[in-house]
């Protein structure tokens, strides 16, 4: 993973191109992102930086986090997360990470938790096709058979079958970025994206081979 933003999904709205056609956005606000951590593979095996955003009450917090931001002298926040990146000398505790990150970006990848639907059976959670809908069919929207009876007697695991759905970690790779607004901390990206409004969701550039 290189270097991105986290921000809070506030919605989803349409601007128009320069032919004049309508374009799907989703609108992504950024919360000023604080570097917390630098690891290196000398002390943590691996080189990343840790990052802090949405700033946070110590009521909500453990004992350990508030001891953690006490000791870089940083404000408490709600939401911590890391970027591996090759160049963690770089950075340093208490820098503020600038949406200038995106700036030279084409397509992003968005990483969030997607809207739970809760129990849901294998015609909506795994798009299986329904039977006939004639008076005498007893198979509409039933799964059918589960496995052979005999041999091996038994259901093989990873059966897609009904269940929860939803309400998991989903990414969506190569959106189009299509503005980035500095002046209010927002980002504009074409199509939908995972969760629900409010939530966060981490956006990062694609990997080289999906940037075109």
């Amino acid at each position: 993973m290189t270097l991105g933003v986290i921000g809070k999904k506030v919605g989803m709205t349409q601007i128009f191109n320069e032919e004049g056609l309508a374009v799907p956005v989703t609108v992504i606000k950024v919360d000023p992102i604080v570097v917390t951590q630098v690891k290196t593979v000398e002390t943590d095996g691996y080189n990343a930086i840790q990052v802090g955003t949405v700033a946070a009450k110590e009521k909500h917090l453990t004992k350990a986090q508030i001891g953690h931001f006490a000791k870089n002298k940083l404000e408490n926040f709600r939401h911590l997360q890391e970027f591996r990146v090759d160049n963690p000398q770089d950075y340093t505790v208490g820098q503020q990470i600038e949406l200038s990150v995106l700036s030279d970006v084409q397509k992003v990848d968005v990483t969030g938790t997607s809207i739970g639907k809760g129990f849901q059976g294998t015609v909506k959670r795994h798009n299986f096709s329904r039977g006939p809908m004639a008076h005498g069919s007893k198979n509409h929207r039933e799964p059918g058979s589960i496995g052979a009876g005999t041999t091996p007697s038994r259901v093989i695991k990873g059966k897609r079958m009904a269940g929860n759905m939803g309400n998991e970690r989903v990414t969506i790779t190569k959106l189009k970025l299509v503005k980035v607004d500095s002046e209010n901390s927002l980002i504009l990206i074409k199509g939908s994206v995972p969760g629900s409004e409010g939530k966060l969701v981490t956006i990062v550039p694609s990997r080289t081979k999906w940037n075109v």
